[in-house]
């Protein structure tokens, strides 16, 4: 299947000047001479250089991975079928064969959008992080730059010691049962995903934890709607965490907010501008 390169330009571009910075959750800034978002916010949203997208525009750019495309599908939030063109267009098969849990639907990240002073993120059930706000990313670190495999949030909870450290040690035990927990349920509900089934694999041989609460067969955990992170700068937060769940249940938006008046409020405040000042930096 060869690409369409003209055909990818066009649609790129229309898609780019259909959005206004609000509906990804940008400021509008200063008054602007052309409709719709600009080619280097649409790089940062998708995590592309500003020149591989201008070049891609142009019909001059080479041919995008399939990461790249599902990233720049969420970029421009594009519906499904939307998505399945993009993909056709660059010449690769249409992501049909993928679960749709790696789309993230435009109605959540509209609404993930207008979140900007708490943290907030879309976590697929199989615990994959697809979208986070800039308070998430200021909360617990920008899962978009880490490797695609290390984004699972479960994976880095067995694995990773620093993911580990973001939680009081006396939650640990807790954390890590609910993990499991949601995994069975997930796999019991789709046991042909392929890529559910090879994470609890890997788990199952890399961490005995895991092995032993997997083999424990716990279900229907009861979850605690507060939160408690440490954060290295802040300190302590306790957050009241609420989940959205997508009408599949396949995606979740989780928010996590301060209740008024607290110690964790300020904290929170304090966060929000910690993370503006280091994008701002950055």
């Amino acid at each position: 299947m060869g690409m369409d390169r003209s055909g990818l330009a066009d649609f790129v571009r229309r898609c780019r000047t259909r959005l206004a910075p609000a509906d990804v959750g940008l400021p509008h800034g200063a008054r602007r001479r052309t409709p719709g978002l600009r080619r280097e916010e649409v790089a940062q949203l998708a995590g592309m250089s500003t020149d591989h997208y201008t070049r891609l525009e142009q019909a001059r750019g080479s041919r995008p991975s399939r990461q790249m495309l599902s990233a720049l599908a969420r970029a421009l939030r594009l519906t499904g079928d939307e998505r399945d063109h993009l993909f056709h267009l660059a010449g690769e098969v249409e992501p049909r064969d993928l679960p749709a849990t790696d789309h993230v639907r435009p109605g959540l990240l509209l609404v993930l959008d207008r979140l900007t002073d708490t943290p907030a993120q879309v976590v697929s059930d199989r615990g994959d992080v697809l979208a986070q706000n800039a308070m998430s990313k200021a909360l617990s670190g920008d899962a978009s730059a880490r490797p695609e495999a290390e984004r699972n949030l479960v994976r880095r909870f067995f694995t990773d010691p620093a993911a580990r450290g973001l939680f009081p040690a006396d939650e640990h035990e807790h954390a890590a049962r609910v993990a499991v927990a949601d995994l069975r349920a997930t796999l019991a509900a789709r046991p042909d995903d392929a890529r559910l089934a090879g994470l609890v694999r890997r788990l199952r041989a890399g961490s005995e934890e895991f092995a032993a609460l997997w083999e424990a067969h716990d279900v229907a955990l009861r979850r605690t709607d507060v939160k408690r992170f440490l954060h290295p700068v802040v300190g302590l937060l306790e957050l009241d965490c609420e989940v959205l769940l997508s009408p599949e249940h396949d995606q979740r938006l989780v928010v996590y907010t301060a209740r008024p008046g607290s110690e964790s409020r300020e904290r929170l405040e304090l966060l929000r501008v910690v993370g503006l000042q280091e994008l701002t930096l950055g």
